[in-house]
């Protein structure tokens, strides 16, 4: 019997999530979170949850006015259910609940540039223990952090960055687990399919082993736990 990881239901996958999990969510901005894993998530109701994101996203109006999508959930979601207790994030959006959720100090956060926060993770991915950039350098980003001279230049050392679960989109799946991604599904979505224990995606559409160019494989099946196939949904 062949192997296959994909899962009967978005239910199914998110079930075992405990309170207290650090978190990947995926993307950047429009089609590219995993709405309907997000979704399950907050009906599931793990709590004291850590987010780590590019952003916890506009919310649903913001993806309706400037997307036209309707059919939208991220990290706002949770958070309006009480669920995340921190961040570990680049930016967030106002007039958003974790914008004020942050604001009001209900949420704790850890604010990363963008860049650091996307090789920090791809660092956890591949084993990297620690390494040195610019970014930050004299900014309260540099707070308590180890610092080194190359070439007369102030570098801060940065530590790797991983997490329990990971919630990714990608557009195409085998039954083992090799990813595509189209347009900008891969934003931040590859590089935490290798930095989490556990990582749950959402696609839309699977095939059998062997129908995918390998040529457009970006993120091998090792690095992926467990698929679930949307119902199609906005792309």
């Amino acid at each position: 019997m062949s192997i296959t990881k994909v899962m009967g239901s978005f239910t199914e996958a998110v079930a075992d999530i405990p309170d207290g999990a650090s978190l990947m969510i995926g993307g950047f901005a429009g089609v590219d979170r995993a709405f309907s894993l997000i979704r399950a998530l907050r009906a599931q109701g793990a709590r004291d949850l850590t987010i780590i994101s590019n952003g916890p996203g506009g919310g649903d109006k913001v993806a309706l006015k400037l997307w036209g999508i309707s059919d939208y959930a991220d990290a706002n979601l949770l958070v309006e259910g009480g669920q995340v207790k921190h961040f570990i994030i680049s930016f967030s959006t106002p007039g958003t609940a974790a914008a004020a959720a942050i604001v009001s100090g209900e949420v704790s956060t850890e604010f990363v540039p963008q860049g650091t926060l996307a090789e920090r993770i791809r660092a956890a991915g591949c084993g990297i223990g620690g390494f040195y950039v610019r970014t930050g350098v004299g900014t309260e980003v540099a707070a308590g952090k180890e610092t080194r001279l190359f070439d007369g230049e102030t570098y801060l050392l940065e530590s790797p960055l991983a997490a329990d679960y990971a919630l990714i989109r990608a557009y195409r799946a085998d039954t083992v687990g090799n990813l595509v991604y189209r347009g900008d599904t891969r934003n931040f979505n590859a590089v935490m399919t290798a930095a989490a224990k556990v990582t749950i995606v959402e696609v839309e559409d699977i095939v059998a082993p062997g129908e995918l160019d390998p040529e457009t494989v970006v993120t091998p099946g090792v690095f992926v736990d467990r698929i679930v196939k949307n119902s199609g949904g906005p792309r």
